[in-house]
């Protein structure tokens, strides 16, 4: 006879539920991670970290960004649709889960910066690349980028699939 209610305990629910968030949490954490390497990459004649270091303004803005990078992380992580079905590893370990989120990111990442350089070409009288002459800018750049990445790795992490 099937029994009602929980077959294991709601506290070996709670632990299991704990390490898929804490893990979504890392994946996308390291993804983000890649995200500004990409930065870096993208405007090489911008030297986001040196001009950052050089004001404290800039320093707290790059905080400020990776607060909310992972705060929005977090959110995702905890919010994301999940149905134990599987066995526990298998629900830990949800490669469909990563794959989504890993597309995802890049999907929208990609997105992004493609809209990023075609308003930098449609706007020629203001110059993206002066951001390199001050470390605020720079600090503000960079915090607009993590909270970014914030959106599409929450995004990501609470889609419908």
């Amino acid at each position: 006879m099937s029994e009602l209610g929980l077959v294991v305990p709601f506290w070996v629910i709670v632990l299991i539920w704990l390490a898929k968030v804490v893990l979504l949490a890392f994946v996308s954490v390291l993804l983000a991670w890649l995200g500004v390497r990409a930065l870096d990459a993208l405007t090489p004649r911008i030297p986001h970290r040196e001009r950052i270091g050089e004001d404290p303004v800039a320093t707290g803005l790059f905080i400020a960004g990776f607060f909310i990078l992972i705060g929005l992380v977090i959110h995702g992580a905890i919010t994301a649709l999940t149905a134990v079905t599987a066995p526990i590893v298998w629900y830990i370990f949800d490669f469909r889960t990563w794959g989504i989120l890993a597309i995802s990111f890049v999907v929208s990442l990609l997105i992004g910066v493609a809209i990023f350089y075609i308003v930098d070409k449609l706007t020629p009288k203001i110059p993206f690349a002066s951001i390199k002459k001050s470390p605020v800018a720079a600090g503000i750049h960079v915090f607009g980028y993590l909270v970014f990445f914030g959106l599409i790795l929450n995004a990501a992490l609470t889609g419908p699939l």
